[in-house]
């Protein structure tokens, strides 16, 4: 839900808080590919199967869909701020570097992560496509769109 929180900070002309000091890289997957995923896995549901005690065994696969591609998170945010400004969501003077700070890694929380996506490329030939700026620039289109009313107020 990164998009909505950082869409919202920006907007609202909040600071954006970037955890490991910039180092941090996580696997953003466009929705679309995501939904594309999903419904080539139900389409294709495993055989039925009967297990080593002579009873049926629930038919299943576990499939991981994600991007497999982590990118920065202050590029991450970079982008979404430049669509914004496209968007006309922000205004063309929008200073990007003075909305960032850079704070230490939270409690718990990893510094990568992404999607191994080797076993729904094996058996599905799939893997999302969309890249970074192009997913960011759709989700801005539809925000803007979703959220009109917020707009209206602004002048924007």
């Amino acid at each position: 839900m990164a998009y909505f929180s950082f869409t919202n900070k920006l907007i609202e002309n909040e600071e954006i808080q970037i955890f490991n000091y910039e180092n941090c890289k996580r696997d953003f997957t466009y929705i679309d590919d995501i939904i594309y995923g999903v419904v080539e896995v139900m389409k294709n549901a495993p055989d039925r199967a009967i297990g080593e005690d002579g009873l049926p065994m629930p038919p299943y696969n576990i499939y991981n869909i994600g991007n497999s591609n982590p990118e920065n998170l202050v590029d991450f945010v970079r982008i979404l701020s430049e669509e914004l400004i496209q968007a006309d969501m922000l205004p063309k003077t929008f200073n990007f570097e003075a909305h960032k700070k850079f704070v230490p890694m939270q409690p718990g929380d990893v510094p990568i992560t992404y999607a191994d996506i080797s076993k729904l490329e094996r058996d599905f030939k799939f893997k999302p496509e969309t890249d970074l700026r192009t997913g960011l620039k759709e989700f801005v289109r539809w925000y803007r769109e979703y959220y009109s009313e917020k707009f209206i107020y602004r002048g924007c």
